[in-house]
């Protein structure tokens, strides 16, 4: 990692030292930044080309820098002869004002050490393209090595050629004199420009018709850089030292040659003996096999054949040859015409933005990104235009990446987001709104998006408002929810409110229920359904809106109403707008069905609960009943202990021992006894003996177990059942002490298991029949218990015998 890092700061070093060594002390710096080293062009590729940016405003620009230490093993004489020769040539350019040359943004300054100048912003020469990489960084930049033409840049970029040699030849009167990939340049925006006038040759008389020009003789003895370049040069330069406008569409036909033969010019040529290389291929043009020309295009390869004639007025001029049909292709032609727009009024714009639409798509990406969209996003300054134009560039937005868009058209519509006139714009945004969000940053999002949608909410036009209220929903899912809940829903609202048109109130109803399911349920729940209740009008679409509203809350899952809600705001809304005059039968039903589905599920909750409480309440009774009990049964033994001064004391530590667990297991055991405790308090009571006779007491025994369905197969007919003696206290059930009959026989309260005793008909306390039964005293006794009736006989006999106590032994 160390070792990359090292690598990677020595290159930089090393391109920030030949920067710095190319331009220091040159004026071009006090002005311009200079920037890394991109590609190389001009005569030879001699000229560095940088890229850079103007300090005052930013402005980018490319730089071309000559260090005067490529010539520095020439001789003095033959140094200024180049120095001269680079000078005329940005000088002429620099004079040359054309969509077709090269726009010099700053003259020719030197120095010391270089000679620089600042131009329009560029990409590379031809030549880099077409893959001569002389003089350029090291390693080669991808985007210039991988960097293929496509056939409409083939096309348009020759157009724009031939226009430039047509303004020369015709407008100025001048011969460039050494046109040759390496004096194209390719713009940044992908235009071909011409370059290099070191050798250009004005007309003698410009005045004339037929223009004259005067040629140097070829000087072979002269640096390279002296002469233009012979593999483009037309024979009669050399052979007959004359050459006219002719001559450069001889070097253009050497261009197309090369643009379609990967860089290749027609014949190679032995500078040593340039005459006799001349010579031979006078004769081979003559007699030009069809095998030179096979990778040309059909349709243009005759043009070609026709220019490297060696007959000079046999070859098509200029201005002919950008009407040939070759040109005629429908990207070229669109490109043509972005470049002549500022020659066209409103009208015709407007026309030809119509139907871009049908043509972009037929370009190639680089072409609509880097050559159509800066002509597009130049109209901007005009609001007349803007609205034909920005379909277009949302169109060519789909089809770039995120990076692309932010870096190369955002920029440019964040001043669009802003206007609202004419109202077109707003429309065609509002359209194109899942896109904006999508490929804007969240941050312009919020900044600039999302107040344009606003700002249609709150439009003073009908149709905007009601385009707004229909699009929202579509891209709904892709808005932040605090923007959604704190800005966008209020709006919809105050829209819905405020409005005196009826399709915006209805529309905004429409579009808050088709948001529902992106908001939180409370949110809907303390913001929404009470806004419900606001709405004033009580048109049958307004009520339906308002209906579908609770309907969707109510039955999405996410969602929903709480029984409180439904009870006491949703449903008395509902119900009072159901009846409605306005309603007609299929609306009236429509509410009654929402109104019975929110009725029954308010019923089967609330039921629901219901039950569950009072499940939880009997197990909760039933628990602290038991618990009771077992401490009830401890107590009153204790109590019937001291009173009887019987076995009770001996029995006591065991009692006394019983822990947590073992009470608790007591209560598990018990648990079916603990259904028919008595509703009686559980202290003991004094029971007095009645004045009663044996038969009494045998008849009311009797009367009471006839009551009981399940006893009716048993017979205690000879069972007495001797009063109470005076002075025993009966303990509550189920005390374990027993009860002691007149006789002295122990009445135990106990169930006897195999009578089969329901529980649930022994939940039931008895009062004595009146008064007179226990001797005019109103006594109330525990419920009896008669299920050791039975078992009890053979103990008849048996008096003041102590308590048995081994269930709690048991225990």
């Amino acid at each position: 990692m160390e070792s990359m890092l090292n690598k990677l700061k020595s290159t930089v070093t090393k391109v920030t030292a030949d920067v710095t060594s190319a331009v220091m002390g040159n004026p071009v710096t006090r002005e311009f930044e200079v920037g890394r080293h991109i590609a190389s062009g001009g005569p030879g590729l001699c000229w560095r080309i940088y890229n850079g940016t103007k300090k005052s405003t930013k402005q980018e620009v490319a730089v071309f820098v000559f260090d005067k230490k490529m010539i520095d093993k020439h001789q003095k004489f033959d140094k200024d002869q180049i120095i001269d020769s680079l000078k005329k040539g940005v000088q002429q350019l620099t004079r040359l004002r054309h969509p077709r040359l090269l726009t010099v943004q700053h003259p020719l300054e030197e120095s010391r050490d270089c000679l620089a100048f600042c131009t329009e912003p560029v990409f590379a020469s031809l030549s880099n393209v077409l893959g001569q990489w002389d003089n350029l960084p090291s390693p080669v930049p991808n985007d210039i090595k991988e960097y293929k033409l496509y056939d409409v840049e083939t096309k348009y970029g020759l157009l724009q050629i031939s226009e430039g040699l047509s303004f020369l030849h015709s407008g100025v009167k001048m011969v460039h004199g050494n046109l040759c990939p390496e004096n194209i340049i390719l713009n940044k925006s992908g235009a071909w420009k011409i370059m290099g006038f070191d050798f250009s040759i004005s007309s003698n008389n410009p005045s004339d018709a037929e223009p004259k020009y005067t040629c140097k003789e070829w000087e072979p003895n002269l640096p390279p850089l002296c002469l233009p370049n012979p593999e483009y040069l037309a024979p009669e330069y050399i052979l007959s030292v004359s050459c006219d406008s002719a001559s450069d569409m001889y070097s253009l036909g050497v261009v197309m040659h090369a643009v379609f033969n990967e860089g290749k010019p027609v014949f190679q040529v032995n500078k040593h003996d340039i005459f006799k290389s001349f010579s031979r291929q006078l004769d081979q043009l003559s007699s030009m096999s069809p095998a030179v020309l096979n990778k040309i295009p059909e349709e243009v390869r005759e043009h070609v054949k026709m220019l490297l004639s060696v007959t000079p007025n046999v070859r098509p001029d200029a201005d002919q040859m950008t009407k040939i049909p070759f040109f005629d292709d429908v990207g070229a032609v669109t490109l043509q015409y972005f470049d002549s727009l500022f020659q066209r009024d409103n009208l015709q714009k407007s026309q030809f933005y119509k139907g871009l639409p049908k043509v972009l798509p037929k370009l190639p990406k680089r072409v609509v990104v880097y050559r159509i969209l800066p002509a597009l996003t130049s109209e901007f300054v005009n609001p007349d235009m803007v609205p034909f134009v920005l379909p277009n560039v949302l169109l060519i937005a789909e089809e770039c990446t995120k990076d692309e868009y932010v870096r190369l058209i955002l920029p440019d519509l964040t001043p669009v987001f802003k206007q609202q006139e004419p109202v077109q714009i707003l429309l065609i945004f509002l359209q194109k709104m899942d896109l904006l969000l999508t490929k804007t940053p969240a941050e312009d999002i919020k900044n600039s998006v999302l107040p344009m949608v606003y700002r249609a909410l709150e439009a003073p036009s009908v149709q905007i408002q009601e385009l707004c209220l229909n699009i929202i929903p579509t891209f709904a899912n892709l808005i932040d929810y605090p923007s959604m809940k704190n800005s966008l829903i209020p709006r919809i609202k105050s829209a819905c409110l405020q409005t005196s048109s009826l399709a915006v109130r209805v529309n905004s109803l429409v579009c808050l229920g088709k948001i529902l399911e992106y908001l939180d349920k409370w949110f809907v729940i303390d913001e929404i359904l009470p806004f419900l209740q606001q709405i004033p009008s009580r048109e049958p679409a307004v009520l339906m809106g308002i209906l579908g509203i609770y309907k969707c809350t109510f039955s999405h899952k996410k969602l929903g109403i709480p029984k409180e809600h439904l009870a006491t705001k949703s449903l008395p809304h509902l119900v009072s707008l159901s009846i409605d005059n306005n309603l007609n039968l299929n609306q009236f039903n429509s509410f009654m069905m929402v109104i019975r589905d929110m009725l029954s599920r308010m019923e089967a909750e609330h039921k629901t609960k219901l039950e569950q409480l009072h499940v939880m309440q009997e197990e909760q009774s039933d628990s602290n009943f038991l618990f009771f009990q077992i401490d009830d049964i401890f107590g009153s033994s204790g109590v019937n202990g001291k009173e009887n001064g019987t076995a009770a004391s001996t029995s006591q530590p065991n009692r006394m021992s019983l822990t947590l667990e073992e009470k608790q297991r007591l209560a598990k055991e018990q648990e079916q006894a603990a259904k028919l405790r008595n509703q009686q308090p559980l202290a003991p009571q004094t029971i007095k003996p009645a004045a009663t006779t044996n038969a009494q007491t045998k008849d009311l025994t009797s009367s009471l177990l006839n009551n009981m369905t399940s006893l009716s197969s048993m017979s205690l007919a000879n069972t007495p059942r001797p009063a109470p003696v005076q002075g025993t206290t009966m303990a509550a059930f189920p005390s374990t002490t027993p009860m002691v009959g007149s006789m002295g026989a122990p009445v135990s309260n106990g169930f006897n298991q195999t009578m089969g005793f329901q529980t649930g008909a022994m939940g039931m306390g008895m009062r004595p029949p009146g008064p007179g039964l226990y001797g005019g005293m109103a006594t109330t006794t525990s419920t009896p218990n008669f299920g050791a009736l039975a078992q009890n006989h053979g103990l008849a006999g048996q008096s003041n015998k102590a308590p048995d106590m081994s269930a709690l032994d048991i225990l």
